[in-house]
């Protein structure tokens, strides 16, 4: 029964593929493209649209991307750009405004070469955690988001759309910590190839309420222990930069070897979970800044609360050891690596570093690595 839902839900990607081509030749829907946890998708939903996930999480396109960008970039940047401009991602195409942010600055040029391929907006994220000037900066900027989307769209977005779609988004992601919290249990319910594809591919649909529907038939079978019965192994959390299908192998070479990644703290992970809107904020655009200003990114400075969620994490779902994972030249999730090692040692738990790219040419190597981490916590 698991499995056959988890397959439906999977393919919720090529169905919605189908679907937009269909409303798009009728001139049904207006598809927005988003790189990042930090756009509100409840203000794109507010102005009738489709937000779509566009980061690129496969090798296949980082050739033609290396043609304009520099072959030392981080393997997110360049497989995203590749798939934009070799048309290999339906969802790029299909998209009528992409949002962008500047979380890095490989990023931020990126979508200055984007503004070639189709219209662009990006977000000013301000990177001070605790600066009122750089809150106010952000509020500022969820309305100049909604001020674009009304114009690019022809529509207005009302408070009342937004708290609806609050009301839509929040449930949705109240139901996928529910799930993940599931992975308490030793040994866990899902792996870690299962997490992913529920937290990934949710960022693929059209249609919110089948993904809710979806969801809530995963929780309640795994509820009712309708789950394949896996040996205990050691505990994995995964931390560092996102994971998605494609870029898994990580995950993919634990779980090979007998460990469970039976939690992810990264941005494709339990990361964003736990934000919700706060309804008594009486601005719906207050309210939204609040919620996604909290996002424990690796850009913000000081970045306390990744430090905090990691530990709770690690208690919560008694981890035994952890794995960061950087991918090339993602250098703010690297230098956070001394802070996330001492914390994690602090507690007496193995720590393991992996800097990687999208390629299986360290494979092997990355194998042994992990296959070292795993014994020592057999011992």
């Amino acid at each position: 029964m698991l499995e056959k839902l988890l397959a439906e839900y999977a393919w919720m990607r090529e169905q919605t593929v189908m679907e937009l081509f269909q409303d798009r030749e009728a001139k049904k829907k207006k598809v927005v493209g988003i790189y990042c946890t930090y756009c509100p998708k409840e203000l794109i939903l507010a102005a009738g649209a489709v937000p779509v996930g566009l980061c690129g999480t496969r090798d296949e396109t980082i050739s033609a991307a290396e043609e304009h960008l520099p072959r030392n970039l981080c393997p997110l940047i360049k497989s995203s750009y590749g798939f934009a401009i070799t048309g290999k991602c339906p969802f790029f195409y299909f998209s009528d405004l992409i949002v962008g942010e500047t979380t890095c600055d490989g990023k931020k040029k990126m979508f200055e070469l984007m503004h070639s391929l189709k219209p662009v907006y990006v977000m000013q994220l301000p990177h001070l955690r605790d600066a009122e000037m750089g809150f106010e900066l952000w509020v500022a900027e969820i309305r100049r988001l909604g001020a674009r989307l009304e114009q690019e769209f022809g529509v207005e977005i009302s408070d009342e759309g937004i708290w609806e779609a609050v009301e839509i988004i929040d449930r949705e992601r109240r139901m996928v910590k529910a799930i993940y919290d599931l992975n308490r249990q030793d040994p866990p319910p899902l792996s870690g190839l299962d997490l992913i594809n529920i937290t990934w591919s949710k960022g693929f649909s059209s249609d919110r309420n089948e993904v809710f529907r979806l969801l809530a038939e995963v929780y309640e079978t795994l509820k009712r222990g309708n789950y394949p019965c896996r040996k205990p192994g050691p505990r994995i959390l995964l931390t560092g930069c996102p994971v998605g299908i494609g870029s898994e192998k990580v995950v993919r070479l634990v779980e090979e070897q007998g460990g469970h990644v039976v939690a992810m703290e990264n941005c494709s992970g339990y990361k964003r979970l736990e934000l919700q809107v706060d309804t008594s904020i009486g601005d719906p655009y207050e309210a939204l800044a609040h919620k996604y200003y909290n996002i424990p990114c690796s850009c913000m400075s000081p970045n306390t609360y990744r430090l905090e969620l990691l530990e709770r994490m690690i208690n919560d779902f008694r981890i035994d050891g952890i794995i960061e994972l950087t991918w090339q030249a993602c250098h703010t999730y690297n230098v956070e690596t001394f802070a996330i090692s001492r914390l994690v040692k602090q507690m007496g738990l193995p720590y393991l570093h992996l800097e990687s790219d999208y390629s299986n040419s360290d494979l092997g190597n990355l194998q042994v690595r992990i296959g070292a981490l795993l014994e020592l916590i057999k011992v």
